[in-house]
C-alpha cells in the first residue's frame, strides 16, 4: 500500500489502515523516544502521545516529505516538550541526600563505564543538540530532513551536531 493509499484510508476512519501506519512506524518512533528520554516507560508514553497527535493531525500533511519524516517531527516535538516537563518537575523536586564514596583510582575506566557514561553525556546534551545528534547519529537522517523536522536550517543542524560532538569529547576525556 503506497503512503497516499495509506493516508486517504486512515483519514477515512478505517481501523485496519490506522493499524497498519502504526506498525509501519511504531519502532522508528519509539527508538527515537526512548534515545531522547533515556527511559522506556518516558518513550513508551512519547510513542503513544506521538500516534495520537499523527491521527489528529494527519490531515494536515501536505505530502511535500516522506510520511516517516513528519511523524518523526511530531516524535521530536513530543519528545522535546516531554523533556521540558520533566525537568521543571526535577527542579521543583529537593534532592535527597545521598550518601555515596567516590573511588579513587587511576585505573582507566572499564568499557562498560564508557558506555554509562556515553548515555549520561547524550542524556546531559541541550534539548536541541541532543535532537540533532540522535537524528543523524543513531537514526541515520540528514541535515535537510533534521531542519525539516526540527524547523531550522540545515546550516543549524550541522552546527548544532558539530557542538553535540564537542560536548561528548569533552565529557568522554577520561576514557581516551
Amino acid at each position: 500500500m503506497t503512503e497516499h493509499d495509506l493516508i486517504t484510508r486512515v483519514l477515512a476512519g478505517d481501523p485496519a489502515a490506522e493499524r497498519t501506519l502504526y506498525e509501519r512506524y511504531v519502532d522508528q518512533v519509539w527508538r527515537m523516544t526512548y534515545r531522547l528520554a533515556g527511559d522506556a516507560d518516558c518513550a513508551a508514553d512519547w510513542t503513544q502521545e506521538t500516534f495520537l497527535k499523527v491521527y489528529q493531525r494527519l490531515q494536515e500533511f501536505r505530502g511535500e516529505a516522506k510520511l516517516g519524516s513528519w511523524i518523526g517531527a511530531v516524535a521530536m516535538s513530543v519528545s522535546l516538550d516531554g523533556l521540558r516537563k520533566v525537568r521543571r518537575r526535577a527542579a521543583r523536586e529537593a534532592p535527597l541526600e545521598e550518601g555515596h564514596q567516590v573511588a579513587a583510582s587511576t585505573d582507566r575506566p572499564r568499557d562498560a563505564d564508557l558506555k554509562d557514561r556515553l548515555y549520561r553525556a547524550i542524556d546531559e546534551l541541550a534539548d536541541g543538540y541532543r535532537a540533532v545528534f540522535v537524528l543523524h547519529e543513531l537514526e541515520g537522517y540528514s541535515h535537510e530532513e533534521i531542519a525539516e523536522m526540527l524547523h531550522v536550517t540545515p546550516g543549524t543542524s550541522k552546527a548544532q551536531l558539530h557542538r553535540a560532538r564537542a560536548r561528548l569529547r569533552e565529557s568522554l576525556a577520561a576514557f581516551v
